[in-house]
């Protein structure tokens, strides 16, 4: 069972996102994303929480499979292990060009990945994949934990020909210069579906023709429970230009490996030939459809159950 203050932490955690949900219904996800943005003194104390959560109290279950927070990363590792380095991409490119013939497309592209993968980690804190070889890693989040990581707000940084670092913090991204983007954990953060798709537009344009998105998201229902919902991300990134390789739901959450397509209609054709009913161009989670019950933008003390941290590092935000 957690102890009261892991639970104290991943309660102002899972208040700080509902807070920001809460605020984007009121003012507008942009105008709400802006606010806390600004709001530094929380974005530090989020950090803090957050860094702490995992390299004190997350590394106690590590190799457990209960362990949201370490399994999160070895799968990503796992899979730019066998994507990259076992050239599981070459299938892939492969059927890519198979599809592209289909469509009357001509690819004008092929991979081309650095021996070190440059990896992106998005909302990092604290840099967790810097201990991996296999990387060469750009950590960046709003606030960031330690030295490991660069100051930048995703949703708004610029992306140009260059990647530029002034005084830790980010001014511009290099436009494909990236083998690997990693969201763990990042896009229930976010407020809104909209901004959601804004983040992974972003990766788009960032990532190397047949680059990874990696995507974990925090869900300890079973399996079925949120099946239409994933499978509307699948369709909406596939809109955007990313086939889905990979797909695992863990005890406590679901990881989901997305490759840019070397041509963006090569994706489409999926969304457009397996479309359903229920889907539509949108990334929501549970809590969006959740009754907000608080419409203030203060951080509220929430009686909490230890059931709710049972496994994971924080309760499904």
């Amino acid at each position: 069972m957690a102890s009261y203050e892991h639970k104290q932490l991943a309660q102002y955690l899972k208040d700080v996102h509902s807070n920001l949900r809460i605020s984007a219904v009121t003012l507008g996800a942009k105008e709400a994303w802006a606010r806390h943005c600004k709001n530094k003194d929380a974005l530090l104390t989020y950090a803090e929480y957050m860094e702490k959560l995992a390299t004190v109290f997350w590394e106690e279950n590590y190799g457990n499979e209960d362990s949201s927070a370490t399994s999160r990363i070895q799968w990503s590792v796992e899979l730019c292990n066998d994507y990259f380095i076992k050239k599981e991409f070459v299938k892939f490119s492969a059927k890519d060009f198979e599809i592209s013939k289909k469509l009357n497309i001509q690819l004008s592209h092929k991979e081309s990945f650095t021996e070190t993968l440059q990896l992106l980690d998005v909302g990092s804190c604290y840099n967790p994949f810097r201990s991996y070889n296999l990387f060469n890693v750009l950590a960046i989040d709003l606030c960031p934990a330690n030295q490991y990581v660069k100051e930048c707000d995703f949703l708004n940084v610029h992306i140009g020909k260059e990647t530029i670092v002034h005084e830790n913090i980010i001014k511009e991204l290099k436009q494909k210069s990236f083998d690997v983007i990693t969201f763990c954990f990042l896009l229930e953060y976010i407020p809104s579906s909209d901004l959601r798709i804004t983040a992974c537009e972003n990766a788009y344009k960032l990532l190397k023709p047949g680059g990874l998105l990696i995507i974990s998201t925090p869900d300890s229902k079973h399996v079925g429970a949120n099946c239409k919902l994933m499978k509307c991300w699948q369709y909406t990134l596939a809109c955007l230009g990313f086939s889905r390789i990979r797909y695992e739901k863990l005890k406590h959450m679901h990881c989901i490996g997305f490759r840019k397509a070397l041509h963006k209609d090569v994706a489409v054709r999926w969304a457009t030939i397996h479309k359903k009913p229920f889907m539509d161009f949108s990334i929501h989670i549970p809590q969006d459809h959740s009754k907000l019950e608080h419409h203030n933008t203060t951080i509220p003390n929430i009686d909490i159950s230890p059931d709710d941290f049972k496994h994971l590092p924080f309760s499904d935000l």
